[in-house]
């Protein structure tokens, strides 16, 4: 919304010289990276296009070895680390063939870049007109902290957020071994709570977001779990945990998106196909690696059957088929499926959908490839939109479904909505306030282009 003087609209805030120096600043430092990292190419082309097939053996090999089994995963295995040997075997040629002048340019190229960097991030994130909207708001008259202790690996304990909530003046309430969350949140408002917060991770935090958003109280996000997504999201430092409780005081507050899925609320995502499947199993917690190494070729091998999931896709046709489906709570910049990424926005009332297919045959090492990479959006198979409901059928009495990092079965249909500006949010007056997508374009091919606009005196999007 642009601002006004005297009744003339006037826009958004211009970027200040020293940003618009900072832009000039980056671009030139990346220009000038380029330049050295190209001229150096041309002088050893032979040995940059053999590390290159080595690199390409080594990502087909490594992902047939884990989708087969028998006599197939062992061939490709060894052949997998054959090709990881000569490519560790180049790289020690090459750094043995370095000269002065070669050395000196490699220091050169990693100053350029952690100074266009650095300047870059300066340039880009003091945007005025992108932090999200909120009202100031006092301190909680009657504020109340659950708290899950085996959350996080014990972060509630390590600290001591029972203590910081009391120095806060906030009622804090620890979850025991058998006690119901969600009774206890909605006890906490049966005794005038006015204020709830949770400090755990994003399942829970979804619990208690859900009761303050039936009886219309403030919620406070206090990320006290192992990845505390909504909490990234929500602008917040991750790493000061005992700092979330500010939010109790005079906060700035402001209406964000939840999700539903049949009458279940999350904050986050929900995951079906490969990764829901691969959670489901007792042995994912402890050995991630190897449970999925162990799982993979049932899943996407050459005789694996295709997962029966059915909806509409973007053009309104039926689909009978993903590998992996993911429905988010607002729309995510994705760059791996498995590590998923950050939301720019968490009031724009939609859900996020995304598809990936594979075709066995010629799809797979291209899918690891562009997981390895961070490019799972260039990926062939893969489909993005957004919509305000979706559903998903199948023929199967039970789908499983991750749904904010819990592994359930659901009975089909699943149906899902998004609820527009459910949940009233306070942070602290001195939270970061945008997540990592909102805070800066992420990618290069973005980062330009804004670098550009805040040179020529706009705002960075």
């Amino acid at each position: 919304m642009s601002e006004t003087t005297a009744g003339v609209a006037t826009g958004p805030p211009r970027p200040s010289p020293a940003r618009r120096i900072a832009a000039a600043g980056a671009l030139l430092g990346l220009f000038a990276a380029i330049v050295a990292v190209v001229s150096a190419a041309f002088r050893n082309l032979g040995l940059l296009a053999l590390t290159a097939v080595l690199v390409a053996l080594v990502v087909v090999a490594g992902w047939t070895a884990l989708v087969n089994r028998g006599s197939r995963r062992v061939v490709a295995a060894v052949a997998a680390g054959a090709a990881l040997l000569g490519v560790i075997a180049l790289l020690v040629v090459a750094v043995l063939q370095l000269d002065a002048a070669e050395i000196g340019r490699i220091v050169l190229v990693i100053v350029l870049v952690a100074a266009s960097l650095a300047t870059a991030r300066y340039a880009l994130g003091a945007d005025p007109a992108r932090h999200p909207e909120g009202l100031p708001v006092g301190p909680a008259r009657r504020g109340v902290l659950l708290m899950n202790p085996r959350s996080g690996g014990g972060k509630v304990d390590r600290f001591d957020l029972e203590g910081e909530a009391r120095r806060h003046g906030v009622t804090p309430v620890r979850l025991r071994p058998g006690d119901d969350l969600r009774a206890l949140a909605e006890q906490a408002v049966a005794d005038g709570a006015d204020v709830l917060g949770m400090a755990g991770g994003d399942g829970s935090q979804a619990l208690v977001a859900d009761v303050a958003r039936t009886h219309d109280v403030a919620f406070v996000c206090v990320p006290a779990g192992t990845r505390n997504h909504f909490a990234l999201d929500l602008g917040l430092d991750r790493l000061d945990v005992a700092g979330a409780l500010d939010a109790f005081g005079a906060a700035v507050e402001r209406r964000v998106d939840l999700a539903q899925l049949g009458d279940r609320i999350f904050v986050n995502n929900a995951s079906l196909g490969v990764y829901a499947t691969v959670v489901q199993s007792e042995a994912y917690r402890d050995a991630k690696l190897a449970t999925t190494a162990r799982l993979l070729p049932d899943l996407l091998g050459p005789e694996a059957d295709p997962f029966d999931l059915r909806f509409d896709g973007p053009d309104g046709q039926a689909v009978t088929s993903a590998d992996m489906i993911l429905v988010s709570n607002d729309v995510y910049r994705l760059d791996s499926m498995s590590g998923f990424g950050t939301r720019p926005r968490i009031d724009d009332g939609l859900l996020g959908v995304v598809t990936v297919d594979v075709d066995r045959a010629r799809d797979v090492p291209a899918l690891v490839s562009a997981e390895a990479t961070g490019r799972i959006r260039r990926f062939r198979g893969y489909r993005a939109w957004s919509t305000r409901e979706f559903v998903i059928d199948s023929a199967e009495p039970l789908i499983d479904v991750g749904v904010d990092g819990e592994a359930l079965c659901l009975p089909p249909p699943l149906r899902f909505r998004s609820l527009p500006g459910a949940l009233r949010v306070r942070v602290p007056t001195t939270a970061p306030g945008l997540s990592p997508a909102a805070a800066a374009p992420p990618k290069v091919g973005e980062a330009v282009p804004a670098l550009l606009r805040v040179l020529g005196g706009r705002t960075a999007r």
